[in-house]
C-alpha cells in the first residue's frame, strides 16, 4: 500500500465496542461496491467473546468477537485500521494501545469530548509512528468504492445517490461529519464523482489535518482535485494556504470556511463543534476565505455557490483532458432489513400465530383489549380475567364470582386422589414442581376431573332432546354409558355434598335460569332411587352450571358444543386442581420425605409357578 493511501479495497478493520448497526451498514457499502468479502474482520467487545450475526446481501455470516486488541492483533495481523467506538473515558488509553501494536496503522476516534491534553499527546504518537488518527469527534470518512468508516456518509440511499460505490476523480477533506455528507452529495452532481473523503472532527486539536490529508491526495494520482470545507476557529486553513504558495499542494482545489453568519450574530458564537469558535479575528470565517482566495485558491462568494465552482473547475479538467471522467455502473441493491421495510410499509408477510386474547407489543400488556392497568384498577379477579382470556368477554361480577368459587371448591381432595399421588410421588422422587405437577395433571381424564366435560355433554344431549329423566337413565343405560357427573363414594341424598348445595345456591340466586341445573337434578332423582348415592356430584354440579353460566352470557348452542369439544369445561377444573398439587408439592418439600416405595402387602402378587409353554 501506497504511504499515501489510507484504505483500499482489500482494507481490513476492527470495530471497537458492540456497534452491530455500524458494522452491518460497513458491509452493506462492502456489498454494494461488488467486494469479494467483508471489510470487518472482528469486533473487539471486552464484555463478551463468542460472534455477531450480520448480512451479506441476503446471506448471513459471523463476525468474531474478540475481547481485547492483543488478541485481535495476533488473530488478524493484516487488519491495520482499528475504528475506536469507545466513549470519551476510555478513548485515549484504547487508541494509544492501537498505536503502540504492531499492525494497526489507522485508528479513528469516534468519541466526543477527549480531553485536548490527550488529543496532542494522540497526534503527537500517530506522527512519531507514522500512523493516522482520524478523530476524536468525528464520523469517519469515505474511500468510494472501497471502504467505509463506521456511519459515515449516511444511509445507502444517500450512498447510491453519491456514486459512493464506485471511485470518482476528487478528494474530500472537512472538518464536519454533517456537511461531508451533504459534500459527498454536491461532489456527485457536479463531478465524476469522490475518490476519498475524510472528516477530521470538530475538536481543537485533531489527530490529522485538513493539510495533512489535501497533501495525501495531492500524492494520489487517481484524485486529479480537491474539495475542501473548514470553519470558524484556529488557524488550520493558513497551513493550507501556505501549502498553496510553496507549491505543495498543485492540484486545484475548491474550498469554502464556513461560519461567515458569525458576524452578525451577537456576541462571541461557538458553533457545534469545540474547535468552532473565533477567538481573534484572524480566526474568522472572512479573514480566513480572503487569505485562500490570495493564496490562488478557488473560493465561492458563499456556499451557496460552493457547488457550481466544483463543477467549473471540474469541467474545465475535463476540458483540458486531465480528467477523464470514471465509468458508472449499476449497484447491487441492499436489501432491506425485516424490521426497518415493516416500519415503512414495503413488505407484508403472513403470519404463523394468531392471538385474539391479547397482546403485549404495544405500550401496555393488554387482556383482550383491556389494558392490564386496567384490569388490576377495576378489580376483574381471576374470574374476570378467564372471562377475558377463555371467552372474549367482559363478563359480569356474579359470573367472575362463580368461576372464582368453583376454583376455591376443586382446589384439592386430598392425597389419595390420583392426581395428588402422582404429585406426591414425583416430589418424593426428587423431581422439579414442572416435573411434579405434569405427573399429577397427566392423570386428570374421564374418570378423574375430565368427568366436568362428559357431565355438560350427557345432559345437554337429554335436555336438547326433551328427553324425560326417566327415559334419558335408560336410554343411557342401553347404550352401556355411565352418567358422567352422577355417583359419590361418601355422599348420599341424606349426606348432601356442601360444595355442591354451594354451587345450587349461588346459581339460583344470581343466574337468571338453571334449565340445565333442574334437568340434571330431575335426573338425580331417577338415578337415586335405585342407589342413594348415585346423587350429582362435583363435576356433574360443575359442568352443568358452566351451561346454564354460557347460555346467560348468550353464547350459541354451537358455541358451547365447541367449548366442550375443545376441553374448555375440563380446563376450569385443571386450573383449580394445579393449586391443590402445587400445594401438595411443597408439602413434601418441607416434610423432606424420602423416596417412596409402595408397600408389598398392597400388591397381589398372582404369579404362576411356571409358564404356560408354547408350542
Amino acid at each position: 500500500m501506497k504511504d499515501y493511501e489510507l484504505f483500499t479495497k482489500d482494507t481490513k478493520a476492527f470495530i471497537y465496542g458492540g456497534q452491530t448497526a455500524a458494522v452491518q451498514r460497513m458491509l452493506d457499502f462492502d456489498f454494494m461496491c461488488r467486494k469479494d468479502e467483508p471489510s470487518v474482520v472482528a469486533m473487539i467487545t471486552p464484555e463478551r467473546s463468542g460472534f455477531e450475526l450480520f448480512f451479506w446481501g441476503t446471506r448471513e455470516i459471523r463476525i468474531p468477537r474478540i475481547t481485547s486488541i492483543t488478541q485481535a492483533t495476533s488473530r488478524y495481523p493484516t487488519a491495520d485500521v482499528m475504528i475506536n467506538f469507545a466513549s470519551q473515558r476510555s478513548a485515549y488509553d484504547l487508541t494509544m494501545e492501537a498505536l503502540n501494536s504492531d499492525s494497526i496503522r489507522t485508528v479513528i476516534v469516534i468519541a466526543e469530548g477527549v480531553p485536548e491534553r490527550q488529543e496532542r499527546i494522540l497526534a503527537a504518537t500517530a506522527k512519531e509512528k507514522a500512523k493516522w488518527i482520524i478523530g476524536p469527534a468525528t464520523v469517519g470518512g469515505v474511500k468510494a468504492g472501497a471502504f467505509k468508516i463506521g456511519n459515515a456518509a449516511g444511509t445507502m440511499q444517500n450512498i447510491r445517490e453519491a456514486k459512493l460505490y464506485r471511485p470518482g476523480s476528487v478528494g474530500f477533506v472537512s472538518v464536519s461529519g454533517g456537511l461531508s455528507n451533504e459534500a459527498y452529495n454536491i461532489i456527485a452532481r457536479n463531478t465524476d464523482g469522490l475518490n476519498e473523503g475524510v472528516a477530521i472532527g470538530g475538536d481543537a486539536f485533531p489527530g490529522s489535518t485538513l493539510l495533512d490529508h489535501l497533501l495525501r491526495y495531492e500524492k494520489n494520482p487517481d484524485i486529479k482535485m480537491l474539495v475542501c470545507l473548514g470553519e470558524l476557529g484556529g488557524t488550520a486553513e493558513y497551513d493550507i494556504a501556505n501549502a498553496v504558495k510553496d507549491g505543495r499542494l498543485t492540484k486545484p482545489l475548491v474550498m469554502w470556511v464556513t461560519g461567515t453568519c458569525a458576524k452578525v450574530l451577537p456576541g462571541q458564537v461557538q458553533f457545534g463543534h469545540a474547535g468552532a469558535k473565533a477567538k481573534a479575528a484572524i480566526e474568522t470565517a472572512d479573514a480566513k476565505n480572503d487569505a485562500l482566495r490570495k493564496a490562488g485558491i478557488t473560493v465561492p462568494d458563499s456556499f451557496d455557490d460552493y457547488h457550481e465552482k466544483i463543477k467549473q473547475t471540474y469541467t474545465k479538467l475535463c476540458d483540458e483532458e486531465i480528467i477523464t471522467p470514471a465509468e458508472d455502473f449499476t449497484p447491487p441493491n441492499i436489501p432491506v432489513n425485516y424490521k426497518q421495510a415493516t416500519a415503512e410499509g414495503l413488505v407484508r408477510k403472513r403470519t404463523n400465530f394468531i392471538s385474539t386474547i391479547c397482546d403485549e407489543s404495544g405500550e401496555v400488556h393488554n387482556y383482550c383489549g383491556v389494558p392490564i392497568d386496567e384490569v388490576i384498577e377495576k378489580n376483574y379477579g381471576i374470574g374476570g380475567v378467564i372471562g377475558l382470556l377463555w371467552f372474549k368477554k367482559d363478563i359480569p361480577v356474579y359470573a367472575r364470582q362463580f368461576m372464582e368459587m368453583v376454583l376455591q371448591i376443586i382446589a384439592d381432595h386430598g392425597p389419595a386422589v390420583s392426581g395428588a399421588h402422582n404429585t406426591i410421588v414425583a416430589a418424593r422422587a426428587g423431581k422439579d414442581l414442572i416435573s411434579s405437577l405434569v405427573s399429577g395433571l397427566l392423570t386428570i381424564g374421564p374418570r378423574f376431573g375430565g368427568a366436568v366435560n362428559g357431565a355438560a355433554e350427557h345432559f345437554l344431549y337429554g335436555f336438547r332432546n326433551k328427553l324425560a329423566s326417566r327415559d334419558f337413565v335408560s336410554q343411557m343405560k342401553a347404550k352401556n354409558v355411565r352418567i358422567q357427573g352422577i355417583g359419590h363414594r361418601l355422599h348420599t341424598v341424606e349426606n348432601p355434598d356442601k360444595r355442591v348445595e354451594l354451587m345450587k345456591d349461588f346459581a339460583r340466586s344470581h343466574f337468571e335460569k338453571t334449565d340445565l341445573l333442574d334437568y340434571a337434578l330431575s335426573v338425580e332423582q331417577v338415578t337415586s332411587q335405585k342407589k342413594n348415592n348415585l346423587i350429582l356430584n362435583v363435576d356433574g354440579c360443575i359442568g352443568v352450571l358452566f351451561v346454564d353460566l354460557l347460555r346467560e352470557l348468550k353464547f350459541t348452542d354451537t358455541e358451547i358444543d365447541e367449548m366442550i369439544d375443545a376441553g374448555l369445561f375440563n380446563a376450569l377444573f385443571v386450573l383449580g386442581r394445579s393449586i391443590g398439587f402445587m400445594g401438595h408439592y411443597f408439602d413434601q418439600r418441607r416434610l423432606q420425605t424420602s423416596l417412596y416405595r409402595h408397600p408389598l402387602d398392597d400388591i397381589l402378587y398372582d404369579v404362576p409357578s411356571r409358564p404356560e409353554k408354547v408350542g
